[in-house]
């Protein structure tokens, strides 16, 4: 009778305490996965430290997935160290924070903005995806779990067309790799977080949550529930699907009652 190994997951754009991705390792590794976690800044190796702390088999890399070569250098960490990859988590991505690149709508928008948006976002999804496929179609198994936005696919505001259309442009390519890989035992799906009080939020988003139907922001570990769920043994026949998690705000018609 053979064991089988632990499973493995991947989790990028980790790097804050207090953001979806580290709350998303942190869940997957107390469910009794070995964890790989990314960041553009050395911060990534404060949340590994902190999830070995909890007790979980966790490490760290520092990497562009806006490039091939950060990509495939996180999936090689998980192959060497632990053995293989069985579960993404896609989380890195974020709107602009610099002036030169603030958010726009859409006649503001300069193609530099837009590129930048589209990198961060969604090639990052898909270069990480795109590297996964191999070692996933070799064992017969893999959950790649994509973090969209309710901001592009369900909804929008004003001013930052480049992040929305780059969060919608997630939700098709989950839909089509989730067809290219059912048959090789993987499942493709994404969430869609609405306002979520993370270190990064602002008071105006922060006043939006409240404005929900719930009457508040949900929280990190409210996204990372799901996440898990969809990446867990239990989920094996749901693929291409996209699940809102935003309090019932993108469904509500009456405001300012």
């Amino acid at each position: 009778m053979t064991t089988r190994r632990q499973r493995v997951a991947i989790v990028t754009g980790a790097g804050s305490a207090h953001g979806i991705g580290f709350a998303s390792a942190r869940l997957l590794g107390l469910a009794g996965n070995q964890v790989v976690i990314t960041s553009t800044t050395d911060r990534i190796f404060e949340r590994v430290a902190e999830l070995r702390d909890a007790g979980i088999r966790a490490e760290g890399v520092v990497a562009d997935l806006t490039d091939q070569g950060g990509a495939d250098a996180v999936v090689a960490c998980a192959r060497d160290l632990f053995g293989g990859v069985d579960i993404l988590v896609n989380n890195a991505g974020m709107t602009a924070v610099s002036d030169s690149y603030a958010p726009r709508g859409i006649g503001r928008t300069v193609l530099g903005h837009w590129h930048a948006s589209l990198d961060r976002n969604l090639t990052t999804t898909f270069l990480m995806t795109r590297a996964v496929t191999g070692p996933m179609q070799a064992a017969g198994y893999g959950r790649v779990v994509n973090v969209s936005s309710v901001s592009g696919p369900v909804a929008a505001y004003r001013g930052d067309v480049a992040y929305h259309a780059a969060k919608a442009g997630i939700v098709g390519l989950t839909r089509a790799a989730a067809i290219d890989m059912a048959a090789a035992g993987i499942t493709v799906n994404a969430v869609a977080p609405g306002w979520i009080d993370t270190a990064s939020a602002s008071d105006q988003e922060r006043r939006m949550g409240a404005a929900t139907p719930v009457g508040r922001s949900g929280t990190a570990d409210e996204v990372a529930y799901v996440i898990a769920f969809l990446a867990g043994e239990g989920a094996s026949y749901i693929t291409g699907q996209l699940i809102t998690i935003d309090g019932a705000n993108s469904i509500a018609e009456e405001r300012g009652r």
